[in-house]
């Protein structure tokens, strides 16, 4: 496996693009804006575009789902139903931030705890992290220990949760009950920001550091 991170929209969200390297089959996750800088990346790249992988619903990962679903016609995967709440409010959140016009979407696939996702042959294992919001997914490939991590953790940081239905200790145990036990060894994308590894946060992330519980 392969990805190209490219950050889009004012809000600087870290939108991949993941390559199978033995079908050349691709995914994006979380395109929330910029299409055409997409399209030229994956023009670049010269891959098939066979899925868009979305975390979770807020307008910044995935505000041009809807647009690239029609113009590619290739599936919309995810998040949680739990955000389907969230993604509604898509054509009203493009006016509040000064989006242009986007439109809401029902995924292809509605994602659950433990379910997988094939991108060629990369496998991914679905994990369910409610907190940020109630229906926040982490996308996690095994063999290369990589997980894009939308923003349940940054480098140095976590998601916010005061936001509708966020949960500050729903967050937390995500975090500490789900991802750590992963593996130190873990490398994420974050959905903004510089990636990081699982075990340097475990060292130094001042709200989930292991010295703090």
């Amino acid at each position: 496996m392969k990805f190209l991170i490219n950050p889009v929209t004012q809000f600087e969200q870290n939108c991949s693009l993941v390559i199978c390297e033995q079908t050349n089959q691709s995914a994006f996750i979380d395109p929330g804006g910029d299409i055409d800088k997409l399209m030229e990346v994956l023009e670049i790249s010269n891959s098939n575009l066979s899925k868009i992988l979305i975390t979770h619903g807020h307008i910044d990962h995935c505000g041009i789902a809807c647009e690239l679903n029609q113009k590619l016609s290739v599936p919309i995967i995810g998040p949680h139903q739990d955000d389907e709440f969230w993604i509604n409010q898509i054509p009203e959140q493009a006016k509040v931030f000064g989006f242009d016009e986007l439109n809401s979407f029902v995924p292809d696939i509605w994602l659950n705890d433990n379910d997988t996702v094939k991108v060629g042959n990369i496998e991914f294992n679905v994990i369910h992290c409610p907190g940020h919001t109630p229906g926040h997914v982490v996308f996690y490939e095994n063999l290369s220990k990589t997980a894009f991590v939308g923003d349940v953790i940054f480098a140095g940081s976590i998601g916010r949760t005061d936001f509708p239905r966020g949960n500050h200790e729903d967050l937390i145990n995500s975090i500490t009950k789900k991802l750590w036990p992963l593996g130190n060894e873990v490398k994420f994308v974050p959905g903004h920001g510089s990636m990081s590894s699982f075990g340097e946060e475990r060292k130094s992330n001042p709200f989930v550091a292991d010295h703090l519980f």
